[in-house]
């Protein structure tokens, strides 16, 4: 137990002095007023435009790499990420490259989990989703995915608890690489119907504008279906 409490410690110091630093380098760049501004937002639509234009493979690389870390040592969230990936490279690109990306970083935090975090973790949540562990035990790949797809758990704590269930690693990546498609395809969706809206407008739209442009109600309404769906499939899948 006391190497547990040495472990949470470590990684939150950690945690605190990467997102201090991160927030640091970034503020004494940018003030709060310059990044609240519509003119900035446009001026850097333009900036990752060209810049993707004149090297997609790199800028690519480099973002999955960043999607990585925001996962794992991070511990972001997928939504953040995914909006920026579909403001930056579009529906398609961006779903691919987000994807993959935080599959990965899932899949690191995953390992880590397994290695450091078990006992922790079993303490914590085994008596909850007990029920599971003849699920997993049944077709391990195939629960992952269902469980993947369903979510209902925080971002963080979905990966690390098939720790419990022993799952290969092979199979929580595949199955989070599938899975996740389509939550992130519809807000990676948004994010791109975010950056058509600034295209088309010099000035910052209205409200209305926004909402009622295809590009964002569309996908909006699709990812709200899904979180129904999902809703009630996960009653039947963490039904003791």
């Amino acid at each position: 137990m006391e190497k547990a409490k040495k472990i949470k410690l470590f990684i939150g110091i950690f945690y605190i002095i990467l997102l201090s630093t991160f927030l640091f380098l970034f503020f004494s760049k940018f003030s709060l007023q310059e990044i609240t501004s519509y003119d900035f937002i446009k001026e850097n639509r333009l900036f990752f435009l060209d810049l993707k234009k004149s090297n997609l493979f790199l800028i690519s690389i480099i973002f999955l790499f960043l999607t990585i870390l925001w996962v794992f040592p991070f511990l972001g969230f997928g939504s953040p990420i995914a909006l920026l990936g579909g403001f930056i490279f579009g529906k398609w690109i961006g779903t691919t490259v987000v994807v993959l990306g935080l599959s990965i970083g899932a899949t690191f935090l995953y390992i880590f989990g397994n290695f450091f975090l078990k006992e922790l973790i079993r303490d914590k949540f085994l008596n909850k989703f007990k029920n599971l562990t003849n699920k997993f035990k049944k077709s391990e790949f195939i629960y992952l995915l269902i469980y993947r797809f369903i979510g209902g758990v925080p971002w963080q704590l979905s990966c690390l608890l098939p720790t419990i269930f022993n799952v290969k690693v092979s199979n929580f990546f595949l199955a989070s690489l599938i899975g996740i498609i389509p939550q992130v395809f519809l807000v990676v969706s948004i994010g791109s119907g975010i950056d058509r809206v600034i295209e088309k407008n010099s000035e910052i739209p209205g409200i209305q504008d926004i909402i009622f442009s295809p590009d964002i109600y569309i996908p909006i309404l699709a990812f709200f279906s899904l979180v129904m769906t999902t809703i009630f499939l996960r009653r039947f899948f963490y039904k003791n």
